[in-house]
C-alpha cells in the first residue's frame, strides 16, 4: 500500500535564525505546517534561545510541532532545508550588492548540508535569492526541481495586496503576478491580471474611477517596497516568512498550488542558466512545472533584460552562464 501524504512526517531544518528565519519558525509552528523543526546558526545562543521561546508557546497551538537545536549533521533525514542566513541587505545597498559576500557562505552552508546524507528539497531565501538559488543548485548537485528560491513570492503578494486596496476588494481575489529577479529589474505581467475573473484592463474601462496610469504607482510600490521597510526599520521579514511558510504548505501538503518562486530555466520563456521569479506548480516533490504565462513584446523584452541583468553576476562564477547580448 502506498505511503499516504498525510501520514507523512514532515521534517523542516532551517538555517539561520535571523530576522527571516526566526519569523518563518513562529510562521510554521502557529499555522502547523511541519511535524519538526530543527533551528541551525553559527550562533547557538541565539537558536537555542529561539527554540525555547518558541517552545513555551505550544500550549496556544493546535498543531504543537516539535522544536529543537540541532547541527547541519541532522539534516540528513528532513524532508526540507531553508536558508535564512548570510549578510543582510543594509540601507543604500541593492540585493545584488550582497553577491560576493552570500556566495561563499553558501559554498560552506550547501556543503555541509550534503555531507549529510540530505536528500529532500532546498528552498532558499536569502538575497539576492535568485543568484543564490543557482548557487545552492549547483553546489548540492541535486535537481533542479528540488531546488527552489523564494523569488517574486513576496512581491507577489505586495502587488495583490496594492491592487486589492486600490480597487477596494480582497487581495486573494486579486489574481496577478511580478516576475523577473527579485529586485530592482522586476516587472508586472498586466497581461495576465485580473480582479476576479475580470481582466484588470477591462475592470478599468468599465469604472471611471480608476486609471491605467495609477497601475505603474502601484508597480513602483512594489518594486521599491523593501527600500522603504528597510529605510524604516532595519530589514524586512514578516512578509517574506509568510511566503515561505506558503511555498511550505504547498509542498508538504503536495498541493500543486501555483506560487511565484525562483525556478531554474531550461527554455522557459526563451531563457536557460538562470533562476528567476515565474509562477510554477508546487508539490511534494518541489517544483513539477513552470507555467509560461502570456507575455506582450514589451514584457518578454523585460522579462529577457531581468533575466540578462542576474546571468551578468552568475556569469564569473559559473562557467556555463553565457550572457545574452
Amino acid at each position: 500500500m502506498s505511503e499516504n501524504i498525510s501520514d507523512r512526517i514532515s521534517r523542516v531544518a532551517l538555517i539561520g535564525t535571523g530576522f527571516v528565519g526566526s519569523s518563518y519558525a513562529f510562521a510554521l509552528m502557529n499555522q502547523g505546517i511541519a511535524n519538526e523543526l530543527i533551528m541551525i546558526d553559527l550562533n547557538e545562543d541565539k537558536a537555542k534561545g529561539d527554540v525555547i521561546d518558541l517552545n513555551h508557546g505550544k500550549a496556544f497551538t493546535t498543531n504543537p510541532t516539535l522544536i529543537k537545536y540541532g547541527t547541519y549533521e541532522d539534516c540528513s533525514n528532513v524532508d526540507l532545508v531553508v536558508i535564512c542566513a548570510g549578510a543582510n541587505q543594509k540601507p543604500g545597498e541593492t540585493r545584488l550588492d550582497l553577491v560576493d559576500k552570500n556566495l561563499k557562505i553558501f559554498k560552506e552552508i550547501v556543503d555541509a548540508v550534503m555531507a549529510s546524507g540530505f536528500d529532500g528539497i532546498f528552498l532558499v531565501a536569502t538575497n539576492p535569492v535568485d543568484i543564490l538559488t543557482y548557487a545552492t543548485w549547483k553546489y548540492s548537485g541535486l535537481p533542479s526541481e528540488r531546488v527552489i528560491g523564494s523569488g517574486t513570492i513576496l512581491d507577489t503578494a505586495r502587488f495583490r495586496y496594492l491592487l486589492g486596496d486600490y480597487f477596494n476588494v480582497a487581495p486573494k481575489n486579486v489574481h496577478a503576478y511580478i516576475i523577473g529577479e527579485h529586485g530592482d529589474s522586476e516587472l508586472p505581467v498586466y497581461n495576465s491580471a485580473y480582479i476576479g475573473a475580470i481582466p484588470i484592463m477591462k475592470f478599468i474601462e468599465r469604472n471611471d474611477n480608476y486609471k491605467k496610469e495609477d497601475l505603474d504607482d502601484i508597480f513602483i510600490r512594489v518594486r521599491d517596497a523593501a527600500y522603504e521597510i528597510i529605510k524604516s526599520k532595519g530589514a524586512t521579514y514578516y512578509g517574506i516568512a509568510m511566503g515561505l511558510a506558503r511555498i511550505t504548505k504547498a509542498i508538504f501538503s503536495n498541493e500543486n498550488s501555483i506560487l511565484t518562486v525562483s525556478a531554474h530555466m531550461n527554455g522557459h520563456y526563451g531563457e536557460d542558466h538562470v533562476y528567476i521569479g515565474v509562477p510554477a506548480v508546487i508539490n511534494r516533490n518541489g517544483i513539477r512545472e513552470i507555467m509560461e504565462l502570456d507575455l506582450s513584446e514589451e514584457e518578454k523584452q523585460r522579462f529577457h533584460n531581468s533575466a540578462n541583468t542576474l546571468k551578468q553576476i552568475l556569469a564569473p562564477h559559473f562557467d556555463e552562464v553565457k550572457p545574452n547580448n
